[in-house]
């Protein structure tokens, strides 16, 4: 009896990219399988006799070769992507899950995959509402899965502006008296957004993006009164609103807009406060059609691997 299963890559390329640098690819391949996987010359064989395993491997390989994606610079990420949703289902219902949430940036560095089915699921319900909150402790990509995709929604010219927001709370300190005019008072509020964004777009992408005031950032006390049309808006840290300050965001919503609203519930920063803007807006609102709220655990932190211990830690 056979006691494995192989496949032949004649393009290099493919090869290359599906095992990755050094094969560092093939340990994923064996968590999601529970057996061996190898690779020698231009063959990936997986050492197994179980014909469920085989089958398993086979609709995987046919998964990954068939996308575009696996020749991509973010190919790892594809692969990863695409094994993390759920290690019970068939690879083919976890591509399904997956690929249609690629977030695919014009003009951009690279593309970004889902790591896990909470940012998946993040990304579909952007798509799918006006609205958007997600929430969960920090590390767990909401805000850079939030970027990622207005990002997009503005360089496919889905929407033709994209407005970065949060509440000027100080985090426990004073900061004292900021120097400048209003846009350099606030950025170093909204610093971790454009972090996210250099990583995402060439500089001389986002500084003409910025320059053309495409790109707009503002305090959210100076959100009353506008109307915002046609435009991907992320209110960032809104742990730190007022019941009155997330009904004034809200209520600035206009046609062809985009609202995307992240924070941790559990790290509000408002004081005397029994309930933050953002708390009790979920409570109130989210059962409203075209709205949709994504919570993420210290289970789905994808930053570095103590973080996610930490606050299992603070949580206990």
């Amino acid at each position: 009896m056979d006691t494995s299963y192989t496949i032949v890559l004649e393009d290099h390329a493919v090869l290359s990219s599906l095992c990755g640098s050094n094969d560092e690819n093939l340990p994923l391949f064996e968590n999601y399988l529970g057996v061996p996987v190898i690779c020698r010359g231009n063959e990936v064989t997986v050492l197994s006799s179980d014909q469920t395993v085989c089958k398993k491997f086979q609709k995987l390989m046919d998964t990954l070769l068939a996308s575009p994606d696996i020749t991509s610079a973010s190919s790892a990420d594809f692969i990863s992507a695409c094994l993390s949703a759920n290690p019970s289902q068939p690879a083919a219902t976890q591509q399904r899950a997956f690929v249609p949430q690629c977030i695919h940036i014009p003009r951009g560095i690279k593309s970004v995959y889902p790591k896990n089915r909470k940012q998946a699921a993040l990304i579909e319900s952007i798509y799918k509402n006006d609205i958007t909150f997600g929430l969960g402790p920090a590390g767990t990509g909401k805000t850079y899965i939030a970027v990622a995709l207005a990002l997009k929604l503005l360089l496919s010219h889905t929407v033709r502006k994209l407005i970065l927001t949060r509440p000027v709370v100080e985090a426990g300190e004073s900061l004292g008296f900021l120097p400048g005019d209003l846009v350099q008072k606030i950025n170093p509020y909204l610093r971790p957004l454009f972090d996210i964004m250099e990583t995402l777009l060439p500089a001389d992408v986002l500084r003409s993006m910025e320059e053309s005031n495409i790109i707009e950032v503002a305090p959210l006390a100076y959100m009353r009164g506008r109307t915002l049309h046609n435009a991907a808006v992320i209110l960032d840290e809104a742990q730190n609103t007022t019941k009155e300050q997330m009904k004034m965001f809200l209520t600035r919503m206009g046609e062809g807009s985009k609202l995307i609203i992240t924070g941790d519930p559990s790290q509000s920063d408002i004081r005397g406060k029994s309930e933050s803007g953002l708390t009790h807006a979920v409570s109130l609102i989210s059962t409203i059609e075209g709205i949709g709220v994504i919570e993420f655990s210290a289970n789905e932190v994808v930053r570095h691997s103590l973080v996610q211990k930490i606050i299992n830690a603070y949580e206990r």
